[in-house]
């Protein structure tokens, strides 16, 4: 999961910011769509899982739900 949580920092460029799972990506982070393209290419790469950005559109909110998803879709978290 510390994994994850690094690939969020990089790839939002959250630099001292604490990332914790209750923050919400687009409330606290001020994530839009091109930073969630870019995330879900990271995260896909790194854990070898093919994610669908309409479903993570959908159902993902806060760093815990991409977990939870992640880990539905069979990521070795």
């Amino acid at each position: 999961m510390e994994r994850v949580l690094e690939i969020i920092q990089e790839q939002l460029h959250l630099s001292g910011i604490t990332i914790t799972e209750d923050l919400s990506f687009q409330d606290d982070l001020g994530t839009d769509s091109v930073d969630l393209m870019e995330l879900i290419m990271a995260l896909e790469d790194e854990y070898g899982v093919e994610l669908s950005y309409e479903e993570i559109d959908r159902r993902v909110r806060t760093i815990s739900d991409v977990i939870e998803y992640l880990r539905e879709q069979g990521a070795d978290i």
